[in-house]
């Protein structure tokens, strides 16, 4: 494990978990921007959007992290994913898949992972996904 000398995950932990609460709207009113803006969407007014794609990076080689989908019989690699639960330093999440039009749709595809396995993580456009 990359971090095994230093058990810390609090860093990425926090972000993640307003994520989470944010896509629960379950939030409250303070300001934030980038991955901790307190609402999805481009306003706070905009109800339309239940999810903040992340995208998990390496901590020992900077690569991104990719899992493996199968979505209507057909099987790929996604590195995008919706966080679904956080628990310590295991955070697990849903495998979004693109679809034609260029959105993400959700799978029925999850995994955890070790946040301390985790260097970085990105953020992509709020957006709203048909939840499996």
């Amino acid at each position: 494990m990359c971090n095994e000398t230093n058990n810390n995950c609090g860093c990425i932990q926090e972000i993640l978990k307003r994520i989470l609460l944010l896509q629960k709207q379950d939030f409250d009113n303070e300001t934030y921007s980038g991955c901790d803006k307190p609402f999805l969407g481009p306003t706070c007014t905009t109800i339309c959007y239940n999810t903040r794609p992340i995208m998990l990076y390496n901590c020992c080689t900077g690569s991104t992290w990719t899992f493996p989908y199968t979505l209507n019989g057909i099987t790929g690699e996604s590195m995008v994913f919706r966080i679904e639960a956080l628990d310590e330093c295991c955070c697990t999440c849903r495998v979004l898949a693109l679809n034609g039009d260029g959105q993400y749709v959700s799978t029925n595809d999850f995994f955890t992972i070790d946040l301390n396995c985790v260097g970085a993580i990105k953020c992509l456009a709020d957006t709203f996904i048909e939840l499996c």
